[in-house]
Parts: structure tokens; C-alpha cells; sequence
């Protein structure tokens, strides 16, 4: 690969082949690298011009540089881009003594010999001392790619377009050619990780699935489909091979068995083959204990959580998953190793448990600014997209807001909304958190009752 200085190196060493090549050919012929410039058209000093007009991907070296990165951004291997330069060259001269062919055959005939740039060609470039005060730390004489020159097929059509577009001058006798391919590689440097150890291959024959995840109502003890789950919902899942296969006494064997001092023993527990132990409900990031497992039934009440449990539970639409630790461990710092159920979708809506209204202003219009407070059962992250929305409690054109939530420093119960030019009146109040809205409360009749805040 080569450094940012590769692209100048490769015009700089066809410059000075040319160079040494025409000037014995053309007694005080010059090669520069300018942009063409003759407006008259008429015979100049006799010189050759070298001027790259493009660059572009190299189709052999596109593709490999597939994946440098991981989905979240961070590079695994160093980025790398393979380009095709591509160039024009002008001949100038006195046209009666046809000293532009002249030149043109000399060039011709100097990157024929030498189609390669070598490393040795680089070298004595950079070395030079017309260009080694801006290109001496070019390392492309390291690129294992060589970069080859070779004509490039350019018709009539493509020719005029170059000059009446780029250069807008008047056309002079030019030949193009093609320089491929130089390796660009990026400066940041990427990150790899130390290889897989080992590997090791498991089958669960029996593979835990999930049916349906439902609500179970406290009104009439029925199960309830794709209800909205709050923080002391009990929950019901269904499904196929949802039992651990392990009794704890059968596991405390295997445990037993792996601390002995007999390494036959130990040898022989190991062998043999892994099962799962209990599960565990994951939902989100946090992990929960469930209160009862059956081969199609695995029950779990959100109610009774430990402290611990609840603090890691967020409101959101999420997946919940059953995963099963496998036993034995093969040795000592293996990690551990864990069968999952398929996922479903699961929304946790969050509960509002106390509402408050601060820093009233009225705006004199008969709308009012203010800072509402809402205090909810499940803690909230950091990251957690939270709205407000306020309906007002009207039969004829009910106004209704949406405001978002004031940024938080830490996790937090407790959230603040700072809303303007809000109509006087009184509201229905919820909050949605990642996409979860919090439920309103109804009465005998149902309609919503709660939670209210009266502005003005």
C-alpha cells in the first residue's frame, strides 16, 4: 500500500522518463505538468506536456476493500482505495519541422520500453532532487501492486470532448495513456481481534420455542393476547420444549463430579454431553428469573421482582427471549455457553405515577408556558427517546400536543417537559417512551379518566 504522496509520485516518475527520453530526441525539449494552454495554437518552445484529468476506481482492487469496518463503525483492517489514473499528453513545436510527431514517437517509444514502474524507477524519483523536497516520503516504491502504463483507447468523439469541456482551448496534438494500478491505504489503523482458540460444535435437539406471549387479567383470570404489559403485569408464555432439562439435584451431581480430585471422574463428567439448566427471561437487556416452568408454560410476574431485576427492566418496544445456560463446562474458563428461543416482540409501557406542574407563565394570549414533571414506575436511560402528549379533555375541537423530553444527565424516574403555548384547559396525559405509551385509566363506562393536569 502506499501514503497519500502516491498519485504525485506516479506523475512525477512518468515525467522524468519522458524527459530523459525526448530531450536526446529534440534538442531543448521540456516536459511539464501543467493544465494545456496554447490559445493561439501557434509553434511554441518544443515541449510535452503531462496532465492527469481523472482518476477512478480500479475495477480489480473495488471490491477489496469490502467489510474494513464492523456495523457499529470501528475499522477491522486498515482502509485501502485502488485507483486508475488517467492522463493527456500535448506535444508543442514547430509544426514545419513536425517536431509534435517527433515528440509524440520519442514518448511513445519511452514508456513502450518501460511500461512498469519499478521500485528502483520510484526510488530514483523521490531521490531526485527536483522533487525530493515534497515527495521524499513517498513509500510507493513499497506497493506489492506495480503500476503499469498503458495507452488508453480514446476515439475522436472522446478526445473533443476532453478539449471543448476541460480545457476549452484550441485542440493539440494528444495522446492519452492509462496508469493502474496506485494503492491508496488510509492512515487510521484498524483493530483485530486474537483468533478462535478452539471451536466446538453443539446440537440441541429439542429447541426451545415461543408461541405466544399474553397478559394475564386479574378481572376474569383469562389470557389476554398482545396486551399492553406494564411493570406489574403477569405474564404467561407458551410455547414448545420451554422445560430445563436438568433437575437441580441431577446438576449438583455434575458439579460434584467436576470439583473431584479423581481426573477420571472429572474426564468422564465432562464427556458428557451438555444440557440445559433453568432459564432465564430476557427481555430487552435485563435478564429475569421466572416464577414457574412447565414443557409448554413458563410463567413470570413482573410484581415480584427483586429490586436488582427491576432496576435493569426499561419501558419499550423490545424482544423478549427465553435463554438456557448449558452444563457441564469443559473446563474451567470456558464461558458460558447458552441456548436461545426464537424472539418475539414485546412492549413494556410505562406507568405514570405522579404528575406536577411548575413554572406557570402566561403568555397573555390565553395560552401558558410551563415545566411538567412526570414521575413513572420504571427507570429511564439516558438514551431513551421520550415524548409527551397532552389531549385536551374538550367535546368541541379538543386541542392536542406533542412536546419532547428535556435532556437528563443520568438514568432517571423522574422526567421534565418544558411545554409552550399550550391552550388553557384541562388535559390527558401520557408519555411514550421508545415507542411504549404510557395507558390512561378508565372508568365504568370507558372512557379515560386519568392521568389529568389542568394548565391555567
Amino acid at each position: 500500500m502506499s501514503n497519500h504522496l502516491a498519485i504525485a509520485t506516479v506523475t512525477a516518475t512518468i515525467q522524468r522518463i519522458v524527459q530523459a527520453s525526448v530531450q536526446e530526441d529534440v534538442d531543448g525539449t521540456i516536459v511539464t505538468t501543467a493544465r494545456p494552454d496554447n490559445p493561439d495554437g501557434v509553434a511554441t518552445q518544443p515541449k510535452v506536456n503531462l496532465y492527469m484529468y481523472q482518476a477512478t476506481p480500479n475495477p480489480a482492487w473495488k471490491n477489496a476493500d469490502l467489510r474494513t469496518r464492523r456495523p457499529k463503525g470501528e475499522l477491522i483492517k486498515q482502509a485501502q482505495a485502488g485507483l486508475n489514473l488517467y492522463y493527456l499528453m500535448t506535444f508543442y513545436g514547430n509544426e514545419s519541422e513536425l517536431e509534435p510527431q517527433r515528440l509524440l514517437g520519442s514518448t511513445l517509444r519511452a514508456l513502450v520500453d518501460q511500461p512498469i514502474l519499478t521500485p528502483q524507477m520510484i526510488q530514483e524519483t523521490v531521490n531526485s532532487s527536483r522533487y525530493s523536497s515534497y515527495l521524499r516520503t513517498s513509500n510507493l516504491a513499497e506497493q506489492v501492486e506495480r503500476v503499469t502504463i498503458i495507452p488508453s483507447n480514446m476515439n475522436t468523439e472522446e478526445l473533443s470532448k476532453i478539449w471543448s469541456v476541460f480545457f476549452q482551448t484550441p485542440y493539440i496534438l494528444s495522446f492519452a495513456w492509462q496508469a493502474s494500478a496506485v494503492l491508496i491505504e488510509g492512515k487510521k489503523s484498524g483493530k483485530r481481534l486474537l483468533p478462535v482458540r478452539a471451536r466446538e460444535f453443539y446440537f440441541q435437539p429439542n429447541q426451545p420455542i415461543i408461541s405466544q406471549v399474553v397478559l394475564e387479567n386479574s378481572n376474569n383470570k383469562k389470557n389476554v393476547p398482545n396486551g399492553n404489559f406494564e411493570s406489574d403485569s403477569y405474564i404467561i408464555i407458551n410455547g414448545q420444549n420451554l422445560n430445563a432439562e436438568l433437575s437441580d439435584k441431577q446438576l449438583r451431581e455434575l458439579v460434584n463430579k467436576l470439583d473431584s480430585q479423581d481426573s477420571e471422574i472429572r474426564d468422564k463428567a465432562r464427556n458428557q454431553p451438555l444440557s440445559r439448566s433453568k432459564p432465564e427471561i430476557k427481555i430487552g437487556e435485563a435478564k429475569l428469573t421466572p416464577q414457574k416452568v412447565t414443557e409448554n408454560e413458563i410463567r413470570l410476574d413482573l410484581a415480584s421482582l427483586s429490586i436488582e431485576e427491576k432496576n435493569i427492566l426499561r419501558a419499550a418496544i423490545q424482544s423478549l427471549q427465553i435463554i438456557y445456560p448449558l452444563v457441564p463446562e469443559r473446563f474451567p474458563s470456558e464461558p458460558t455457553k447458552v441456548i436461545g428461543s426464537n424472539t418475539v416482540p414485546f412492549v413494556l409501557c410505562p406507568t405514570i405515577e405522579n404528575v406536577e406542574l411548575e413554572d406557570i407563565e402566561d403568555n397573555e394570549n390565553g395560552f401558558y408556558s410551563a415545566q411538567i414533571r412526570v414521575e413513572v414506575d420504571l427507570i429511564v436511560g439516558m438514551g431513551q427517546k421520550i415524548l409527551l402528549f397532552l389531549n385536551e379533555c374538550s367535546v368541541s375541537s379538543p386541542a392536542a400536543y406533542i412536546f419532547a423530553a428535556n435532556s437528563r444527565s443520568q438514568d432517571t424516574e423522574r422526567i421534565i417537559f418544558s411545554v409552550r403555548d399550550v391552550k388553557q384547559g384541562e388535559y390527558m396525559l401520557r408519555i411514550q417512551i421508545d415507542g411504549a405509551e404510557s395507558l390512561l385509566g378508565v372508568d365504568e363506562q370507558g372512557k379515560y379518566v386519568s392521568p389529568v393536569v389542568v394548565v391555567g
